[in-house]
């Protein structure tokens, strides 16, 4: 695997900056063990001192890994999570950000994406990151249309941007690969108003028809849109109220992302938004749910303020 073993590389040495002085921790699932394996070959050959462990698949985004797999990445220096299922929206995450390690979350990364999507230009990615960054510290209302339908408004009032350049290299930064998005979390209660998410959807994939989620006082209240809308219901239903909370606002702006079906990618591309449904407690919001999923929005119009961001 030539190109998956140069786009590991890449990931650990330009994104993540791991040395002979690291600790790195790969930590996977069954149905992601031989993209963990690459991750795990490519830091050995880096020298740190690399250790993997795989765990049976979570059923939902956002559910916490076992508890010893908690434990482990609270030891670790650099932390890998390559998953079905993401965990970048988790206790066991958040805890290890806050012993000091750098994370990389990949949840349902394949082969192709990693090749096509890594090798950006990092720097100016990050230049993009922090302009919007800037919008969102400064922002407070926010009001998001799309031509498919959705007219939704809410607050970010007092909450702070947070970026995903793709780099990180100081203790206790953490973001995706591929990366590529500034995101906030809107403050709970404010949002209303009907969201179309025509993109595709977390614990779904690509969709066959939109899902039209009718918003109000902060909490996704009614989901419509055919057999999908179904799965989303179940979803929701399955995880609580708070699961139904408006979570989080993400600006894609990674320029080699394309739409795929896969959540992880699709939330990157440039000129999409998206909006995650969940827990938000991990970005700056007060919602813990077992659940974060993220819809993706195309062709958005998106207002700050009363001034058009995109």
């Amino acid at each position: 695997m030539p190109d998956l073993e140069k786009a590991c590389r890449l990931a650990l040495t330009e994104c993540m900056n791991v040395t002979e002085e690291d600790s790195v921790l790969v930590v996977t699932d069954t149905d992601s063990q031989s993209i963990g394996e690459a991750f795990y070959q490519a830091a050995r050959k880096l020298k740190s001192e690399a250790a993997m462990i795989s765990m049976l698949p979570r059923s939902n985004s956002g559910e916490e890994p076992p508890d010893m797999v908690a434990a482990a990445m609270t030891k670790a220096k650099v932390v890998i999570l390559i998953t079905s299922k993401s965990l970048s929206h988790t206790r066991a995450r958040w805890a290890s950000n806050e012993k000091g390690a750098r994370i990389a979350s990949l949840p349902g990364a394949t082969s192709d994406m990693l090749e096509r999507t890594l090798a950006v230009n990092y720097k100016a990615m990050a230049k993009d990151c922090d302009k919007y960054i800037d919008i969102l510290n400064r922002g407070k209302k926010v009001h998001l249309t799309t031509p498919a339908g959705t007219d939704l408004t809410f607050s970010i009032d007092g909450r702070e941007g947070q970026p995903d350049t793709g780099i990180y290299h100081r203790p206790g930064e953490f973001g995706n690969l591929p990366a590529g998005e500034a995101y906030v979390a809107p403050v709970e209660g404010t949002a209303n108003g009907m969201l179309v998410i025509d993109g595709s959807m977390a614990g779904i994939g690509a969709l066959k028809e939109p899902l039209r989620i009718k918003v109000e006082a902060g909490k996704a209240v009614q989901v419509d849109g055919g057999e999908e809308a179904k799965i989303l219901n179940e979803i929701l239903n399955r995880y609580g109220t708070e699961s139904r909370n408006i979570a989080e606002l993400g600006i894609g702006l990674n320029p080699k992302a394309k739409l795929t079906g896969n959540t992880l990618e699709d939330e990157k591309v440039l000129g999409t938004v998206h909006v995650a449904l969940g827990d938000n407690s991990t970005i700056g919001g007060k919602v813990e749910a077992p659940s974060h999923l993220d819809g993706i929005l195309l062709n958005p119009k998106l207002v700050i303020d009363g001034e058009s961001i995109i």
